[in-house]
């Protein structure tokens, strides 16, 4: 893309309704606007990073086995008054009626809605697991909207559900979904700690929240230091495996680490004085097995291995989409600007021109942008009649990860400089080699699509 032809209204001061790092970044980098309390439009860039992390979600649901779908925003009423959710349900859910005075909701969340779909179509144990997902819009009608997306009333989230013939499959599901989350989180380039959480509205006692820490956080966290030490990596894992997942479980919530919610102050007594830490904790997702709740209450049954109906063991899954923009902000930033890491970031590089309308800079920069798009990267061009100052201030404020200056001094020694975001170094390189050295940087990320299992 070249920027004198993309939409970037970047601001240059600090918006004052901005309270967090986040939402004065994401409004100073023209990635969103706000149209009501809690509710946003993204713009162009905003929009980019969301369908970078949407596309990460759906390649490791499908890793896992799980089925996407779409389900309406828009739900009947009768459904939430089978679970008995609906007069429970508080005053965040949004109400209305049709011209028909026939009662809906936007929905805050899907499980009414997919054991309708479920019952409607599966009557057999031999048609399970199932495990259906979908990414889409909801509103929650919260008092105090604030801190931009990280609690907006309308956001974006993947939820997903499982279903199963008992409580030891349904438990298995669930720790493949949390294997799953752990693999998206750090192809995001986050720590999300799973931590035992409350299930609240949506029911169960088996739920983990997952939190990244950040003095921003909503949540009071206590923890084990050792759990910050813990990684995924890139290990392969056979999801169908209940002893591998099941492994993958212990190891990263075998130490102490639980929101203000659940906290136990004896329990936690027992760590080491030395490994104990409290912060704050920024929630991204969150797994509840919830076993028969919605399938009692709305006949979600299959006929067993011995001929008889049985309620199906339910679970339920959701990742934050949107708030997790703001969660990679909080915990990628300086007083420049964003840091993206590479798997999300809206551009995976820009090139500034030090000299537009010089023939042998201009000429150098479009052979580069367009080797570049040859090799599978997606660059963002600066080639706007502006000062270098006030390129690299805006190439810093949106933070890509890594830039290519060309300018006429350079090119007479046939070089360019690549500048990384994160550490501010420099190297000096032939077009060829800087072209080369980010091709290799981003294989890992452009190698990562994931085919339907």
């Amino acid at each position: 893309m070249r920027l004198s032809r993309y939409f970037l209204p970047v601001l240059k001061e600090d918006p004052k309704e901005a309270q967090i790092v986040s939402h004065r970044l994401m409004l100073r980098a023209g990635m969103i606007k706000q149209q009501a309390a809690g509710i946003y439009s993204w713009l162009p860039l905003g929009f980019k990073v969301l369908r970078r992390i949407e596309q990460i979600v759906h390649e490791e649901q499908q890793r896992a086995g799980h089925i996407p779908m779409l389900m309406p925003t828009l739900q009947p009423a009768d459904l939430w008054r089978e679970s008995g959710r609906y007069d429970d349900y508080g005053e965040e859910m949004l109400r209305l009626k049709d011209r028909h005075k026939r009662d809906l909701l936007y929905g805050p969340t899907n499980e009414e809605m997919i054991t309708d779909i479920f019952r409607s179509h599966v009557n057999s144990y031999k048609d399970l697991p199932l495990t259906l997902y979908h990414i889409q819009w909801k509103f929650r009608d919260e008092i105090r909207p604030r801190f931009g997306v990280m609690r907006g009333r309308e956001f974006l989230m993947k939820d997903g559900y499982n279903f199963d013939l008992t409580k030891e499959d349904a438990l298995h599901a669930y720790n493949r979904h949390l294997v799953s989350y752990l693999r998206s989180y750090e192809r995001m380039g986050l720590q999300a700690i799973p931590m035992r959480a409350d299930g609240g509205p949506i029911g169960g006692d088996y739920t983990h929240e997952f939190l990244v820490l950040a003095e921003t956080g909503e949540s009071e966290v206590f923890y084990d230091k050792e759990i910050t030490d813990l990684t995924f990596g890139d290990r392969a894992i056979d999801y169908d495996s209940v002893e591998q997942c099941q492994a993958v479980l212990e190891e990263f919530t075998g130490r102490y680490a639980r929101t203000d919610e659940t906290h136990d102050q004896a329990i936690f007594d027992e760590v080491p004085e030395e490994r104990r830490r409290t912060a704050r904790g920024i929630e991204v997702g969150q797994i509840f097995y919830f076993g028969t709740k919605y399938s009692d209450a709305m006949g979600a049954t299959v006929v067993g291995p011995d001929g008889q109906r049985v309620p199906v063991h339910m679970g339920s899954h959701g990742i934050g989409v949107s708030r997790l923009l703001g969660a990679i902000i909080e915990a990628n930033h300086d007083e420049k600007g964003i840091i993206w890491p590479e798997g999300v970031a809206p551009f995976h590089v820009g090139i500034v021109n030090l000299k537009q309308g010089d023939n042998s800079t201009d000429s150098a920069c479009e052979a580069i942008y367009a080797e570049l798009q040859t090799r599978g990267l997606d660059p963002l061009y600066d080639d706007r009649d502006e000062r270098a100052g006030a390129k690299f201030a805006t190439a810093d404020l949106i933070g890509l990860p890594w830039r290519i200056t060309v300018g006429p001094r350079g090119l007479a020694a046939n070089k360019v400089e690549l500048t990384s975001r994160r550490t501010g170094e420099s190297e000096e390189l032939s077009p060829k080699e800087a072209i080369a050295r980010l091709e290799a940087i981003y294989a890992p990320v452009l190698g990562s699509v994931v085919r339907d299992k």
